[in-house]
């Protein structure tokens, strides 16, 4: 009876700490988006900071297995990015990404593992893993600024696209390592490079089956919230899936939520039920990065980056080194190779805002508490961060700004929005057109409505005017949209003829056919 009493309490008492932690967490990000001078300070490391001065108060958060800490948040984080990256944009740069997610991780690794070995006087073992977990880049508040300031796309595309693929491979080469300090296992070049094959085939693998399986479940259902479920389900089901049978879950996570994303959410998914979707993921991947930076800034303490501070310098220096290496060599090659046209204002804007974050951050705290150097570990990931954040994020705007990298993407964003709406209203009034086809209401109340849609279609259109005025350039904007549409109402037509059952045709070559065409 006392055990049971005690378990009780000790779930009550986490509990309303767990609470007081996201209270807190929504507050910062409040506060972030209400005074101009937070605005400039990254949310993530508004959080951190607060979730250091949380251990002078001894308020902590509910307290996780290391053990759990990759299945817990890595999943939801990695499916998130996924599902948000057009395939489209990625085909146009998959040699570069392609070079900075895979040799770019290599050349991290190594950059970094073998200063603090030599320099540091780490132990090789802790010293690559170590550089396993600072190879990961998670450029969450710079592709914000980017957005904000109007970036190119190919410049988002390149730095979202490396993120992505980049986690992947190094998660999977950071699992490879994670027996080394521990002496189960040696450094054989060939018998690393065969398992690490066989890390990225399963999971390649794992997530190509549930992505497809599940895109053919949703054509055949329309349960905007069942679907919403089975894409939670599918993230944390690949991540299991691809660890049980031997592969990298990471990677099966990065492919399952590039397929539902690309392929599944438009034949099987409603506008509706994907803006749903959309909108979850959303809410999913702030929720687990506020949660995690919290993390870590409650369970560092500013006496262990001090007692670290040498080894923290010697990090930061290989980060900013190897990352130098690896985005002008990798883009040079890809500029004589693949016609990539990277310039070399754009090299040095995703050389400077490689930030490390949340991925780091859940390895590090994924070290298994048997290790003794894990705190070592943990304080030099965390002091990595911190600069990350606090030099290389606060300085990226205005690094954008003195390379004249500065687009018209919020205004393009805008004439976007506004040509969706002017298209919604217009489908609206057509609809109003022919009454017989509506539920029958009272006349006037009837005419009021078609009034007002009509004002404000006359609105939307003149704002559309007065942009085209301003930027004449926007006009391809319209296009763009026009072939969108286009395309979305044939392969959203086929998916349709596939719920009925009067078409048994695969759409995925259909769809690449397709896009070739648009």
């Amino acid at each position: 009876m006392d055990a049971v009493t005690n378990e009780s309490v000790t779930i009550s008492y986490n509990l309303e700490h767990f609470l007081i932690v996201l209270s807190v967490s929504l507050s910062i990000a409040t506060l972030s988006k209400t005074f101009a001078v937070l605005r400039k300070i990254p949310y993530t490391l508004l959080l951190v900071i607060v979730g250091v001065g949380l251990t002078f108060i001894d308020i902590r958060l509910i307290n996780l297995s290391p053990e759990l800490i990759l299945e817990i948040f890595l999943p939801p984080l990695l499916f998130e990015a996924a599902w948000n990256v057009s395939w489209r944009n990625l085909k146009a740069s998959w040699f570069p990404v392609s070079l900075f997610a895979v040799v770019g991780v290599i050349i991290a690794v190594v950059g970094i593992g073998f200063p603090l070995h030599q320099f540091g006087g780490m132990p090789l073992a802790i010293a690559l893993l170590v550089a396993a977990a600072l190879s990961t880049t998670d450029p969450v508040s710079v592709l914000a600024l980017f957005k904000e300031l109007g970036a190119s796309q190919k410049l988002r595309t390149l730095m979202e696209g490396e993120s992505l693929f980049n986690d992947g491979v190094a998660v999977a080469i950071f699992v490879i390592l994670a027996d080394l300090p521990l002496g189960s296992k040696i450094i054989d070049p060939s018998s690393t490079l065969t398992l690490f094959g066989t890390f990225v085939g399963v999971g390649v693998a794992c997530g190509l089956v549930i992505g497809f399986s599940l895109s053919f479940l949703t054509q055949r259902i329309e349960l905007p919230f069942v679907e919403q479920s089975l894409t939670l389900v599918s993230a944390y089901g690949a991540y299991l899936l691809g660890e049980e049978l031997g592969g990298s879950g990471v990677i099966a996570v990065v492919v399952v939520g590039m397929v539902l994303g690309n392929y599944g959410s438009r034949v099987g998914m409603n506008p509706r039920t994907r803006l749903v979707v959309s909108m979850f993921w959303e809410f999913v991947a702030f929720f687990i990065n506020s949660i995690i930076f919290l993390l870590i800034g409650d369970q560092i303490g500013l006496g262990g980056l001090a007692d670290h501070f040498y080894l923290i310098l010697i990090a930061i220096g290989a980060v900013v080194a190897s990352r130098f290496v690896a985005i002008f060599a990798l883009s040079a090659i890809s500029n004589g190779v693949a016609k990539s046209q990277i310039s070399f204002r754009e090299q040095t804007v995703l050389w400077w805002g490689g930030l490390r974050g949340s991925v780091a951050i859940a390895l590090a705290l994924s070290v298994p508490e048997y290790i003794p150097a894990r705190q070592e570990i943990i304080d030099i990931v965390f002091g990595v961060v911190l600069f990350t954040l606090l030099v290389q994020g606060i300085t990226t705007p205005f690094l954008l700004k003195k390379l004249n990298l500065i687009g018209d993407y919020p205004q393009r964003q805008e004439y976007a929005a506004l040509i969706s709406r002017q298209l919604a209203l217009k489908e609206i009034l057509n609809k109003l057109q022919h009454p017989e086809n509506l539920p029958k209401i009272d006349p006037k109340r009837f005419k009021e409505r078609q009034i007002l849609v009509e004002t404000q279609l006359n609105s939307v259109t003149d704002q559309l005017e007065k942009l085209l005025e301003n930027y004449p350039q926007l006009e391809t904007v319209a296009n763009e949209k026009f072939d969108q549409a286009i395309l979305d109402i044939e392969v959203e037509t086929y998916a349709e003829l596939i719920r009925v059952g009067r078409l048994d045709e695969d759409l995925m070559p259909l769809m690449n056919s397709l896009e070739e065409e648009h």
